[in-house]
């Protein structure tokens, strides 16, 4: 069986020699050793494969970084990998000619959702700290599951682990990974959602990529941490995530603190707390230890508050006596001020009465008649104060100063320029 292989591999060394080659790098792999692994693609999308080996005197030249999906022209030579069977390209030099269609149409799809908003930092929200349950969404047979539930028995086992299966690769995974995240989400159930997936080429993990899944993903009403590959794979759903992992072990770390890492806070704090209140022990101890030592003397506590209390008596004394006197004099001075106001009252008043006298003496008819006068009156005693209010033969009284006579009207003779 060894002798056929090397034979063939004589053979292909011999009709083939050194190749040039172009296609679409797959599952890129740098080993620890420095030598890389990884297929190479058709890159116009025909079925057709080879594997690749690139040993580390190679992988030294190399002038970028080599990626899935990126096409690259391989120059090398065609062997057989005896351990295998496997047709194998000895990779000599890579150079890359530009961007498979696949990793394309990652660029393009990532630029219209990033211009969408969907990978904005502002919409990202913060996990659970203290998780008490966590959705996992996963394949059941995935490498992955394996990894999140190890890691939280470690780290936490009072974690309550729900698992939303679903496909996490092929053509039909989009639409079960967004069926599982609904599922989450109409169930409400959990803190947390880890969507998490094994390492693979770009193909396999395009179902991360999927529109559908990336807009689930965004809209989920549940943070979600994704933790999809490698370190070195980004998924268009780790970029719209809350948070991203590097690994499923990774998410799982971080939305699950380490039980005993928060019992060891916790006896941190516990030890703060008690040397705390042991502080403030001592000093409420000592406090009492001064107030004993003062209470132990209460004959010079008393004398001293019994001299502080006779001397504020007296001084109250003092005040009440100097408020009075100067309430005494306020007052004298005020009744000496009303009594100078009544009497210039008083005087005012009856300056004005011998005025207003004056002025009533002045308009006295009695007073007319003491020079001379005399006026009409009826009999009734009303005042004549016209001829016309009188009739031929009435009797009318007449009076003056010094009495009165009863006559008789014998005639009447108004005057034409009177006013009628």
């Amino acid at each position: 069986m060894a002798a056929l292989l090397l034979a063939a591999s004589d053979a292909l060394a011999a009709r083939f020699g050194a190749v040039a080659v172009r296609g679409e790098l797959s599952g890129f792999v740098r080993a620890a050793s420095g030598h890389c692994y990884f297929s190479l693609k058709d890159s116009d999308g025909a079925a057709a494969l080879v594997r690749c080996a690139m040993f580390r005197r190679a992988a030294a030249l190399l002038d970028f970084q080599p990626a899935d999906g990126q096409q690259v022209e391989l120059r090398g030579r065609i062997g057989v990998y005896e351990s295998r069977g496997e047709l194998q390209l000895v990779v000599e030099s890579m150079a890359r000619v530009g961007a498979g269609s696949l990793y394309e149409e990652f660029l393009r799809l990532r630029a219209r959702l990033e211009a969408a908003g969907l990978f904005d930092a502002a919409r990202k929200r913060p996990i659970a700290r203290f998780p008490a349950s966590l959705g996992v969404v996963t394949s059941l047979g995935a490498a992955a599951l394996r990894d999140v539930l190890t890691a939280l028995a470690r780290r936490a086992p009072q974690v309550r682990v729900v698992l939303y299966p679903s496909l996490v690769q092929g053509a039909d995974a989009p639409a079960a990974l967004v069926a599982a995240l609904q599922t989450a989400a109409r169930r409400a159930e959990v803190d947390t959602l880890l969507l998490v997936r094994g390492g693979g080429a770009l193909e396999d993990l395009w179902a991360f990529n999927d529109e559908r899944v990336v807009r689930a993903v965004a809209t989920s009403p549940i943070p979600v941490v994704c933790g999809v590959g490698h370190e070195t794979d980004i998924t268009l759903a780790d970029l719209a995530a809350d948070l991203r992992a590097a690994t499923p072990t990774a998410a799982a770390e971080l939305a699950a603190p380490a039980a005993a890492d928060q019992m060891a806070r916790l006896h941190t704090a516990q030890t703060l707390l008690r040397r705390s209140l042991q502080r403030i022990l001592q000093r409420q101890a000592q406090r009492i230890d001064t107030l004993a030592l003062r209470l132990g003397q209460p004959a010079r506590t008393l004398a001293g508050q019994s001299e502080r209390l006779y001397g504020l008596q007296r001084r109250l004394l003092q005040g009440l006596h100097q408020r009075h006197g100067q309430q005494v004099r306020e007052t004298q001075q005020r009744a000496q001020r009303l009594l100078r106001a009544v009497a210039a009252q008083q005087l005012l008043r009856e300056q004005r009465l011998v005025l207003i006298a004056g002025r009533l003496s002045a308009v006295d008819p009695k007073q007319v008649l003491q020079r001379g006068y005399a006026w009409v009156e009826s009999d009734d005693g009303k005042p004549v104060l016209s001829v016309r209010a009188l009739a031929v033969g009435q009797p009318v009284r007449a009076v003056w100063a010094d009495g009165r006579a009863t006559v008789e009207v014998l005639s009447i003779e108004p005057l034409s320029d009177s006013v009628s």
